[in-house]
């Protein structure tokens, strides 16, 4: 992992002030997850959601502001730079953990198992 220690604040500040949908994904299901996930974490120039480092997997919840023209191609930009870092990255909208956390956590259950055999 390419640790930016610029961002460490910022990361800080972050996992201080969780979405509501980050925390209900940490509380109900990662923070306990059999294979570690670290939340709001530097790579690079950006911060992720979370990573779990043994599957090289990164998870991603989108606001709506996800769905503005600008803000896709940025994240296109960030996917595809973790995608040549070797990390794959898994999106979900807030929506999706707010009204069916358990396909969620399905969703995320079978990447990892998938990228860690």
């Amino acid at each position: 992992m390419q640790h930016n220690s610029r961002l460490t604040a910022r990361a800080q500040t972050l996992r201080k002030n969780m979405t509501k949908e980050e925390r209900r994904l940490w509380y109900e299901y990662l923070n306990r997850y059999p294979y570690r996930f670290r939340r709001q974490v530097s790579f690079g120039n950006y911060i992720l959601d979370f990573y779990c480092a043994a599957a090289k997997l990164a998870i991603e919840l989108d606001g709506s502001q996800h769905y503005e023209p600008d803000t896709q191609k940025y994240d296109a930009q960030r996917t595809a730079y973790f995608d040549d870092m070797g990390v794959y990255v898994l999106r979900f909208s807030n929506l999706d953990v707010l009204q069916n956390l358990r396909g969620v956590c399905q969703a995320i259950d079978m990447e990892v198992t998938k990228r860690i055999r």
